[in-house]
């Protein structure tokens, strides 16, 4: 009596245990689906964010026009994260250019504006004079520790490359020059002296979220 009651109790551990088991490979799968969606559709969308500023850029040339930071507005290509919508908004905010980080396989548009919605979709400027222009331009992005977004910055080191396209079409290598950690409540790296050359810094959590990762590049 006491074996069947011990063997009782030990099969329906056993089916707890392959429900729990199976449950953890569900949800691992689809979180890793989700997040690769996430980048996958961000990187499409940088791409054709891009795509569209080469057409502009060759039919002025074709045209032999003289461009002056043109605006791009093309219709039917990125709006709410699908192939329909403009070039200029993507999931519904404007975009102002892309950024590239050959290092950690990162391709996002960058958003004009870094409102809590905003970066819950792509990363985003926090402060500055704007893309590829002189002075110090924040952008920001979230570190849920899963491959999206400003995730994987912490692998970056000096010397490492960052490349900003803008909606004019220039795209410009930056050099990290400077990395760094810092308490949240630390902003001077939003008022950084350029002495007149362009330079960006990513911000993003570290992972336990205490800090702050600072990421400062130059232009080369």
């Amino acid at each position: 009596m006491f074996e069947g009651k011990y063997g009782k109790a030990l099969t329906i551990g056993l089916v707890i245990l392959i429900v729990l088991v199976i449950g953890t490979l569900i949800f691992f799968t689809v979180d890793y689906i989700k997040n690769s969606n996430i980048n996958d559709d961000a990187s499409d969308a940088a791409d054709r964010f891009e795509g569209e500023v080469n057409k502009k850029e060759d039919k002025d040339k074709t045209n032999e026009e003289e461009v002056v930071a043109p605006n791009i507005k093309v219709e039917n290509i990125i709006s709410n994260g699908s192939n329909e919508g403009s070039t200029d908004t993507y999931k519904g905010f404007p975009v102002a250019g892309i950024i590239e980080i050959p290092k950690i396989d990162l391709k996002y548009p960058v958003l004009e504006d870094g409102s809590k919605d905003a970066i819950e979709v792509s990363v985003a400027i926090n402060a500055g004079p704007g893309l590829n222009k002189i002075g110090n331009t924040v952008i920001i992005g979230h570190n849920y520790r899963n491959a999206t977004f400003f995730s994987n910055n912490k692998n970056l080191a000096k010397g490492d490359k960052i490349y900003i396209t803008d909606k004019a079409g220039e795209k410009v290598e930056y050099e990290i020059f400077n990395i760094y950690t810092t308490t949240p409540e630390d902003s001077d790296y939003m008022d950084r002296e350029t002495e007149g050359r362009k330079e960006i810094t990513l911000v993003t959590c570290t992972d336990d979220t205490k800090s702050r990762l600072i990421i400062c590049a130059k232009a080369n």
